[in-house]
């Protein structure tokens, strides 16, 4: 599990698009799109997923979201957290 001063970063083999304030996110296998594991994020995941940079660490991204959206940082741990272990699931993004 990531710890606060973690860095996390975005897995090169999974294409993104932004459609409004949501993303599409598709992995790559040789080159080839797998449509049958494609991911949508809400517009706070796709915030989330914006400041996943490799330079950021989990403890930068939480404050970014208390300030961004007015709530407290156990929300937005909680919020993080769980984005961050959804997407590790998905090998979406590293830690």
């Amino acid at each position: 599990m990531a710890e606060l001063n973690s860095i996390l970063s975005r897995n090169p083999d999974v294409v993104t698009r932004k459609t409004g304030n949501e993303y599409v996110l598709v992995p790559i296998a040789n080159n080839i799109a797998d449509m049958n594991s494609v991911y949508t994020l809400n517009e706070t995941g796709a915030f989330i997923w914006e400041l996943i940079d490799g330079k950021k660490n989990v403890e930068e991204i939480i404050y970014a979201l208390t300030s961004e959206y007015e709530i407290d940082f156990e929300a937005a741990a909680s919020d993080v957290y769980s984005f961050i272990r959804d997407m590790s699931n998905y090998l979406i993004i590293n830690e």
